[in-house]
């Protein structure tokens, strides 16, 4: 092997990590590698008829990793060189190394709470509970698709008007504990969020790619959001003797920021109630929860990254055998079955088009987004209250 077979090995290697090296640069790798009696000038004249026939040898392709066996995703870019043209050729799969994170993980809020928060041990005296209705086993409330920080009227110029910032969020928080009062018939509440809490994140939905009118930043979305859950905590504790939440932090919107704010708020009423409030962060896009004899089955609709089209508003064959094949696979036809979902803001229930399980469409607790205005309607906003007893239901649906 002579010697200028061994600079072209070396050289190619070079190149082929690093296309934008210069000829120069090429001939100081290859005396610094190799002992040669050749200078810089007569490395430099040779490479630089090197260099054109490496880089033409993988002209236009990415095979070249494969035949060098070097991982296509750390090649980040190459030249295309020919007697025609001279073209720079970024590389799609490249993957830079400080862009791989790290597996998700849990935000410890508990080591940021536990220090700050003194444990309430609330004792209630018979007298002052308010009337309870023979037989009722528990009440339940429902609220999904709240969309903190979404901007409903772009600019001041939308179709229809509106307004949806930390004022009314608050001030519906209030209506929302008032009515859940207003129809309260046990000491026991269920409150099921069925996702979409945030509206999204720098203006784009969590699973990227749709940009958002936001009147918002990410920042000032949390806060928001994370007083309107625990002002609702702290209003209605004062009625119950126990509230188990249900969050759904898988969802089209929010997905991730859902959960890091049900998250705070779980930590925070966790503490600060122990006995009495209990909250779960459902990560799942579909999971169930057993209450008596009921199971809720709870989902958003969609999820935070697969699902283009999720549950439809109304029943079609192939969602009802999707549902029955979930209820086959845990087992669940000894309770009464209800599948509740959000994301299509419309308040819809579907109670006989399968035996097997109730169907329900839950409103959404916002206004519609300026898009809903412009492309359907101005949709009416509202939320949902239950008493259960052991074999009935009343219902009461709040519009705004």
């Amino acid at each position: 092997m002579s010697k200028w077979t061994v600079y072209d090995e070396v050289i190619r290697q070079n190149l082929i990590e690093n296309p934008e090296l210069t000829n120069i640069e090429c001939a100081k790798i290859v005396l610094k590698t190799n002992k040669t009696s050749h200078d810089v000038d007569t490395l430099r004249t040779y490479i630089k008829r090197l260099k054109k026939r490496i880089l033409d040898q993988y002209e236009g392709s990415y095979n070249a990793t494969e035949t060098l066996d070097i991982d296509n995703t750390t090649v980040k870019h190459m030249w295309v060189k020919n007697k025609e043209a001279s073209l720079f050729v970024k590389n799609p799969n490249f993957i830079p190394q400080d862009s791989i994170n790290e597996p998700e993980k849990d935000i410890d809020f508990l080591s940021i709470f536990k220090d700050k928060i003194k444990p309430i041990q609330i004792k209630y005296a018979s007298e002052t509970l308010p009337f309870v209705a023979s037989g009722c086993e528990f009440d339940r409330a429902v609220i999904s698709d709240a969309h903190v920080g979404m901007d409903v009227n772009k600019d001041g110029f939308s179709l229809y008007d509106g307004e949806w910032n930390e004022i009314e969020i608050l001030k519906s928080a209030d209506t929302f504990v008032n009515e859940v009062c207003r129809h309260q018939k046990s000491n026991t509440l269920l409150l099921h969020d069925l996702g979409d809490l945030m509206d999204g994140w720098d203006g784009y939905t969590t699973r990227g790619g749709h940009k958002l009118p936001q009147n918002m930043d990410n920042q000032k979305a949390y806060d928001v959001a994370v007083k309107f859950k625990i002002s609702i905590i702290d209003a209605l504790i004062e009625k119950y003797e126990f509230i188990e939440c249900v969050n759904i932090c898988n969802d089209n919107h929010g997905g991730a920021f859902t959960y890091v704010v049900n998250s705070a708020f779980k930590t925070y009423v966790e503490l600060k109630y122990p006995n009495n409030v209990k909250v779960t962060n459902q990560r799942k896009f579909i999971d169930h929860y057993i209450v008596k004899n009921r199971c809720f089955i709870l989902t958003h609709g969609k999820d935070d990254k697969s699902l283009k089209f999720g549950f439809k508003p109304k029943l079609d064959p192939v969602q009802i055998e999707k549902i029955k094949n979930y209820i086959d696979e845990y087992k669940l036809h000894q309770y009464k079955i209800e599948f509740s979902k959000g994301d299509s803001h419309q308040l819809l229930f579907d109670l006989t088009s399968s035996t097997s399980f109730e169907y329900q469409n839950f409103g959404a607790f916002s206004p519609p987004s300026d898009w809903v205005k412009t492309n359907f309607k101005n949709t009416l906003r509202c939320f949902t209250t239950f008493n259960y007893y052991e074999n009935q239901k009343t219902q009461h649906n709040y519009i705004f």
